[in-house]
């Protein structure tokens, strides 16, 4: 009897390295690899799709799973399309270039939306929310305006540049690669004449519209953070470039964060901005703001706009770029968001929105109890990592937030990579979930003349103390101060759960606000 016939899934001791596998290929991994399985046993294999059948070789197995090399496709996927880069394979850039354009959409598509119910645990359907389709380009090629690029010597000592294999540091020679410009070619040609053994990788940055073009030299950098070397620019080389997103001007610096993909990322911050819900009054609070792009696209719409980033010099790039386009309702602190937003220049400021941007490890805990604090009726959220993006998201939600709106946007064609803007909103309790039973003879009708809501006592106590209380925390001194609650607000879900008391800072605000309101 196999393993198979007795429903028990198969040992990784079953296969040997090099042994020749058939594999129907059934997903796609997070890092764009094709997944099957063998008797119940997962296989990874590169360079493969969903609906492909495959002749695959053993490469390591561990102990549920394994990978294995692609040999030949028995049965090509009605996706599978000849890739355009004849280094795709050897290459771990591109992964999914064997598949068609509007196929890598709809995978894109179904990856925010799985990631959203399995890590989020939102349950999208029953709670009426649509992942839209993805925003897609005309044509998915040579869209980078950015290209890092390793240079080095091969094992005969000739100097090649190019991008590491998958899961290595070897060096794939491919001075031209079809996503990037086509300047790059020519660029790596003369950087390699002049290579010295301190050089790790070469980065070029061109400007679509103004057609200008940085180049540098990295040496000395950190494996974990390649632009942390020093970078020198190459002879006759500019230290910045500039080019526009929409009608907007930005100076770019080697190390600034600006979006790779300018077709694209004007659809993205439309987007953006769009969510926000501009009208012409609100203010705006952009925690992750970089260099201004998305700010000041915000404050073309907006009454007021601050934008908070860490890295100083992104911030003086950012002030820069406010005066390059002659905007002056926008300004940039150097710092973090939680520190920055309690700024005594900033008691009693409340924002309408509240816009973040983060890296792709998402946003910190302290950000997230900060963006809950600051209380805005909208949160805009751009992410490139919908993983850490409905990590995110849940904790938001958890806090009185709604998800809305879901749009994922195609920055980065041929690879597993989308970026997604998502619209929150304050939470609200729909009517038809809702069951409420009382007794007017049991209510002290006197309550409601002056009395106050939660987002009333909120507001109040922000605008006077600066800092957030929650609705526990009102509940709380409601009740110590003979404001019956309804029977099981906020009580603990179990007998052993312990509540947090309430600080005696929010306390005295929160009782200063209950006699403000005539409600004590």
């Amino acid at each position: 009897m196999s393993f198979r016939d007795a429903g028990f899934p198969a040992d990784r001791d079953m296969y040997e390295k090099n042994q020749i596998l058939q594999i129907n290929i059934t997903d796609i991994s997070h890092e764009g690899e094709g997944i099957g399985r063998t008797d119940g046993f997962t296989w990874f294999v590169k360079d493969t799709i969903p609906g492909d059948v495959v002749e695959a070789s053993v490469m390591k197995t561990k102990k549920t799973y394994g990978y294995a090399r692609l040999q030949r496709v028995i049965a090509s996927s009605e996706d599978r399309v000849e890739p355009g880069c004849r280094k795709a394979r050897a290459c771990g850039g591109c992964t999914l270039q064997a598949m068609s354009y509007p196929a890598q959409l709809e995978f894109k598509r179904n990856k925010v939306r799985n990631v959203l119910e399995r890590i989020g645990g939102f349950k999208l359907d029953e709670e009426g929310i649509r992942v839209e389709p993805v925003i897609g380009m005309e044509d998915p090629w040579r869209y980078r305006n950015k290209a890092i690029i390793p240079i080095g010597r091969d094992k005969d000592g000739k100097v090649t540049a190019g991008f590491y294999a998958a899961h290595s540091h070897d060096i794939i020679e491919c001075e031209d690669c079809l996503l990037g410009c086509r300047e790059n070619k020519d660029i790596l040609v003369q950087i390699k004449k002049v290579y010295t053994d301190d050089m790790t990788h070469v980065l070029i940055r061109k400007g679509f519209r103004t057609g200008e073009l940085m180049v540098c030299t990295v040496s000395n950098h950190d494996n974990n953070a390649v632009l942390s070397g020093e970078i020198t620019p190459a002879a006759g080389s500019p230290d910045h470039i500039e080019d526009y997103i929409g009608d907007l001007k930005f100076r770019i610096s080697p190390r600034s964060f600006f979006q790779v993909n300018p077709i694209q990322v004007e659809k993205l911050y439309g987007k953006a901005v769009e969510f926000a819900g501009l009208t012409g009054k609100e203010t705006v609070w952009d925690l992750y703001c970089g260099i201004g792009t998305i700010s000041l696209a915000l404050a073309k719409k907006a009454g007021r706009v601050y934008g908070v980033e860490i890295i100083e010099q992104a911030i003086e790039d950012a002030r820069e770029n406010a005066k390059l386009n002659g905007i002056s309702n926008a300004e940039f602190f150097v710092g973090k968001a939680e520190e920055v937003t309690l700024r005594e220049e900033f008691a009693g400021c409340s924002p309408d929105v509240v816009v973040v941007d983060p890296p792709r490890k998402g946003c910190d805990r302290v950000c997230l109890d900060t963006i809950l604090r600051m209380n805005p009726e909208r949160i805009v959220y751009v992410s490139c990592d919908p993983a850490t993006l409905a990590r995110d998201l849940r904790i938001l939600c958890d806090g009185d937030y709604r998800l809305q709106r879901v749009q994922p946007v195609d920055m980065f064609p041929q690879t597993v990579h989308v970026e997604t803007v998502v619209l929150l909103s304050k939470g609200n309790i729909s009517s038809q979930n809702v069951r409420v039973e009382f007794s007017l003879e049991d209510m002290d009708m006197s309550r409601f003349q002056q009395g106050a809501t939660y987002k009333q006592i909120q507001d109040w106590v922000q605008e006077k103390y600066g800092f957030h209380v929650s609705h526990l925390n009102i509940a709380q001194v409601k009740r110590k101060h003979g404001i019956i609650e309804r029977e099981n607000y906020n009580k603990p879900k179990s007998l052993d759960s312990r509540q947090p008391g309430c600080p005696e800072e929010k306390e005295n605000a929160i009782a200063a606000a209950l006699k403000h309101f005539q409600m004590i």
